[in-house]
């Protein structure tokens, strides 16, 4: 009879739950469940379809279509009613299948004998794992209860794949989480790791997907419910101010939904444990993030799932405490920076984001770790289980999962030839950095934390060229205190020992929120309020890290440096308020700094043309790559669509390069290129040749490119620019590569 009711649900829940439990392989537990669901619904047909590989879905158990075509009929995600399950993450009810939209006939299944069709997917926290199909002879739309039922089998279906309760010979059967993969991603940060993988959120196993008693189960959420409820308010109280207040009162709103905890008990009803329950809530919940247009609504959606992981670690018990392997690569979704910040440089030899970008602070502070990261490794979380071996190729952006001996291998020469490399580079890190033909070009480090610092000898860095104000900001739950940054300053300059470090201040906004400052609703943060334009609109603020500055130096010489100026005026309205903090410290009788000297970031396209009065009232300025490429090429660089369309070594790029230094020559201002191109060995070498003789970089660029440096005459690859130039290329970097292997 058909299964319409709870109780007839449970049943079926019970029936699989003793399958689960039988001494069998895979492909005789998969045949029984499609009795099973077959028997329990009323259906001429069940079958099963699971993942061959990301695209491919494979028939590998039926009752009731031919037996033949199990581990033979094959389809793409997309492809006929099946596929389509699968791309769009939802069930497919029809009465008519062969009529409906997107229909393939597969004639070695035998299946044009049957009219009605209900698929639903197989999904694990939004990982597709297959399809579950229903079919009967008889023209008929499934109703709502039926609909839910199969929903609930393919909930427990995904928990027994992942349990590897189906794993036997074929294919689409292997072992999950035992096989190698190897997975492309976006290069975050140079370098190479081996390691084991240390999940940052990990991944919680439902042992027990099914409920032997459902009022016992509804017992255990509501406790772990109200467990969870008393973290968040204790998370609200310890809330450091107002905005930060509102942000934890929009998560706790979801900790006391009623609808979210009655939804949860609905699917205990109809026969699921506590912890499938949540999972199954969850699934859904990301699969209404990834189809969420609106910004303000995916991220509400990210506190629901953050919620329900603190939920099942409530009711299992697991991932609340593993410990840190000493050779980690932390695997994560996405990270802030003060979550990496927490793991400590000592513990982790590479980072995995499954999102993240290339902006991102914690790609910044990989970077200041000189650790390789690896960004939008899809699937990786999913993939990886905390000490699986893994191979990070920050270089390539590639992700080596359970590698054989073979890859282990290949890439332990790999690491011994970067480590010749290394030796290579410290013979050199003394020397000054004079070209061939005689140019003398100083190369600088960028910073942003005090464990930066220790690499400004052993990199051969001649000072510090940009060290970022805004991670201290970032990393507290509040507005750092003014004695404590000041603090922070003296010890930086005190482990300069002497050389330059120059100070940026404040750079907020766009991509870098502060967590106790509430976002700025725009459309395009990265256009908007942000920068030199917070710290001119807060004021109080810009004055009590100027104020830190100046007390810092103590007597010391201060360089001090204002991101993004659009126009002269804010650069003069800046200035102006650094020369208030400098009077009021003198008529305050404190120290101050020997000599002083202001500079400010070119970072859009309206400044490289500014008046010539810009240029003579700044002590020097800074090319700030990052940004000012991607306001020339009109191309977002957190878009990873349209962010590699457009080379650095662009003609136009360049020209723009060359302007600048030439509009800074005639005032004789100091000019330095300041970003992660000027730390790729080939650009920095066509930044020398277009007239930069200061570069700042992270530190373990400084030996590459030094390397070339020495070996280059800048004049030659002059030349070569202008004459790709003039014949009309559009990058110059084939016509430099060639020039390079020749010499």
């Amino acid at each position: 009879m058909p299964m319409g009711s709870e109780t007839e649900s449970r049943k079926l829940l019970r029936r699989l739950q003793a399958v689960m439990a039988e001494d069998a392989q895979g492909q005789e537990r998969l045949d029984k469940i499609t009795e099973l669901v077959a028997d329990s619904m009323g259906t001429d047909v069940c079958s099963i379809y699971l993942h061959r590989d990301e695209q491919t879905l494979e028939l590998c158990a039926t009752r009731g279509l031919n037996p033949e075509a199990v581990h033979v009929t094959r389809m793409r995600v997309g492809e006929g009613l099946v596929g389509r399950v699968a791309r769009r993450r939802a069930p497919i009810n029809t009465a008519d299948a062969p009529s409906t939209r997107g229909f393939r006939y597969m004639p070695e299944t035998g299946e044009e004998v049957f009219s009605s069709f209900l698929g639903v997917p197989v999904l694990r926290l939004g990982e597709r794992l297959g399809v579950l199909v229903v079919q009967s002879k008889e023209a008929r739309e499934y109703s709502e209860d039926e609909v839910y039922a199969l929903e609930v089998v393919a909930m427990v279906l995904a928990e027994m794949t992942e349990l590897g309760a189906f794993v036997g010979e074929g294919e689409a059967l292997r072992p999950r989480h035992a096989q190698q993969i190897l997975m492309r991603g976006v290069t975050g940060q140079e370098g190479a790791a081996e390691g084991v993988v240390h999940l940052h959120d990990p991944r919680v196993v439902v042992s027990n997907p099914v409920a032997d008693d459902p009022e016992v189960e509804v017992r255990r959420l509501r406790d772990a419910v109200d467990k969870l409820r008393i973290s968040v308010d204790q998370m609200l109280s310890a809330a450091g101010d107002r905005e930060q207040a509102e942000v934890i009162e929009a998560f706790r709103m979801f900790a006391y939904s009623r609808s979210w905890l009655r939804r949860m008990e609905e699917d205990i009803a109809a026969g699921l444990s506590a912890e499938a329950a949540v999972e199954k809530e969850q699934t859904t919940a990301r699969l209404r993030m990834g189809q969420a247009g609106d910004a303000y609504l995916r991220d509400r959606l990210a506190d629901l799932d953050d919620l329900s992981n603190r939920l099942l670690r409530e009711l299992t018990g697991q991932g609340n405490t593993v410990p840190v392997p000493d050779n980690a690569v932390l695997v994560a979704r996405n990270l802030g920076p003060g979550e990496l910040l927490e793991y400590g440089r000592q513990r982790l030899r590479g980072v995995v984001l499954e999102e993240g970008s290339v902006g991102s602070h914690a790609a910044i502070v990989a970077r200041a770790w000189a650790i390789p990261l690896v960004i939008q490794a899809r699937g990786v979380t999913a993939e990886a289980l905390s000490g699986d071996p893994i191979l990070v190729d920050g270089d390539q952006g590639l992700v080596h999962l359970r590698p054989d001996d073979m890859v282990r291998s290949a890439f332990r020469e790999k690491l011994a030839m970067a480590a010749d490399a290394q030796k290579r580079y410290a013979a050199i890190r003394d020397r000054p950095c004079v070209t061939r033909d005689g140019h003398r070009i100083e190369l600088l480090m960028n910073a942003g934390l005090m464990a930066d610092l220790p690499s400004l000898p052993s990199s051969g860095a001649e000072g510090v060229g940009l060290f970022r104000t805004e991670l201290q900001f970032l990393v507290r739950n509040q507005m750092p205190r003014r004695g404590d940054l000041a603090k922070l300053y003296s010890r930086v300059m005190d482990a300069a020992q002497g050389k330059d470090v120059t100070f940026r201040t404040l750079d907020i906004g766009s991509d870098k929120v502060l967590p106790y400052m509430k976002p700025a609703d725009e459309p395009n943060p990265a256009l908007g309020w942000r920068a030199i334009r917070v710290g001119l609109d807060k004021r109080g603020i810009m004055r009590m890290q100027l104020q830190a500055l100046l007390r810092a130096a103590n007597g010391r010489p201060l360089r001090v440096m204002f991101p993004f100026i659009a126009q002269t005026e804010e650069f003069i309205e800046a200035r102006a308020h650094l020369t208030r903090e400098i009077h009021r410290e003198k008529s305050l009788g404190h120290p101050l700094p020997e000599r002083i000297c202001v500079g400010a970031m070119i970072e859009t396209p309206s400044i490289a043309f500014a008046p010539r009065r810009f240029y003579e009232e700044a002590d020097f300025v800074s090319i700030g790559g990052n940004d000012l490429k991607q306001f020339f090429f009109a191309a977002d660089r957190e878009n990873e669509r349209v962010r590699r369309r457009y080379d650095t070594l662009n003609v136009s790029f360049l020209s723009l390069i060359e302007q600048i230094v030439a509009r800074c020559a005639e005032t004789g201002t100091p000019v330095s290129f300041c970003g992660e191109d000027a730390g790729r060995p080939v650009e920095a070498l066509c930044f020398a040749a277009m007239g930069l003789r200061r570069l700042s970089m992270r530190p373990a660029s400084i030996g590459p490119v030094k390397h070339l440096l020495l070996r280059s005459n800048l004049s030659e690859v002059h030349k070569v620019i202008a004459e790709a130039r003039e014949t009309g290329e559009q990058s110059v970097r084939g016509p430099v590569m060639e020039y390079l292997r020749s010499r």
